[in-house]
């Protein structure tokens, strides 16, 4: 058996999930309130974090593999640098062309035109980055012989 008790597998499943949820919320409301896309990123970088601490790297592994993470790095970077491009079609880089084309009601959730799609983009980011950063530390083994520290990588794929 890999990882931790069975008790602490239980517990870290109905965390884990309360914490994504969490996460998501700052996201999809951190232009209402405190919140945004760094700190709720960082929020659901945890819930993954958490299920590796508790099961182990070799089985959290399969949930998001290395390759699928990597693809959504790049894909959060991408799509915060197209959502600030599209902005020099209204002026200037980054400027919030949805609200010029629809401006919404105010202190609603589609109201702020593009700052929430920039928050989900920069989330998607700030959680795969701490996920993978994680996961190569966690991977990292660090043996003693004698006066000599190495360090070597266990590969779970």
């Amino acid at each position: 058996m890999t990882g931790m008790t069975v008790i602490v597998k239980t517990i870290t499943r109905w965390t884990a999930a309360l914490i994504f949820l969490y996460g998501a919320y700052l996201v999809l409301y951190g232009h209402l309130s405190v919140g945004g896309g760094f700190a709720g990123g960082i929020i659901l970088a945890c819930s993954y974090v958490i299920m590796i601490l508790a099961y182990g790297g070799k089985e959290t592994i399969h949930a998001l593999p290395k390759a699928v993470a990597a693809r959504l790095d790049s894909i959060g970077a991408l799509a915060f640098l197209i959502l600030a491009s599209l902005g020099m079609f209204g002026g200037f880089f980054f400027s919030n062309w949805i609200r010029d084309i629809w401006p919404g009601q105010q202190f609603r959730v589609f109201s702020a035109g593009i700052i929430p799609l920039a928050n989900i983009a920069i989330a998607l980011k700030v959680c795969v980055s701490l996920f993978l950063i994680f996961f190569i530390l966690a991977s990292l083994r660090m043996t003693r012989k004698g006066d000599k520290i190495e360090f070597r990588s266990e590969e779970v794929d």
